[in-house]
């Protein structure tokens, strides 16, 4: 149902181990699965305001913005700066199976919450068996399908 939307991913992964100060999907983990009727997402977005963050769903496709900054002012001596900043963008690719209508976001600690309740066409359901007013039609039905 949720398929990552990243095919230079694992380039970003080893060019970050070069870089540790960027911001990329390597820097903020997600989680996804099913729970009975919904599918949650859980990503961590550690020090991101939440007047920064900005969530669009365009043709299933679902795509997550934030931006995280410090201020540092003239005059201050760094001596360490390994806290990613910048522009993060993430995208999931949601499938035909989940409804994009219905999806509901919470952020809370840092952590980002949502919500997507499966499509009412993927849920599982019992089909019902049409039967023919007589026994000797059904068994007829029976053997058709045993022998095909």
């Amino acid at each position: 149902m949720l398929t990552q939307n990243d095919p230079f991913r694992s380039i970003d992964q080893w060019l970050n181990a070069f870089n540790s100060r960027s911001w990329t999907d390597t820097t903020a983990p997600i989680d996804a699965y099913r729970r009975g009727e919904n599918v949650w997402v859980h990503m961590d977005l550690p020090g991101v305001a939440a007047d920064s963050l900005d969530i669009d769903v365009e043709r299933n496709n679902l795509t997550i913005t934030a931006e995280r900054s410090y201020s540092r002012e003239e005059g201050d001596q760094i001596y360490f700066a390994e806290r990613p900043q910048g522009k993060f963008r993430r995208q999931v690719n949601l499938g035909d199976g989940l409804d994009a209508e219905a999806i509901e976001a919470d952020y809370h600690n840092g952590v980002l919450t949502l919500r997507i309740p499966v499509a009412e066409k993927a849920k599982a359901r019992k089909i019902a068996i049409n039967t023919v007013g007589s026994e000797s039609d059904a068994s007829a039905i029976e053997a058709h399908l045993s022998d095909g």
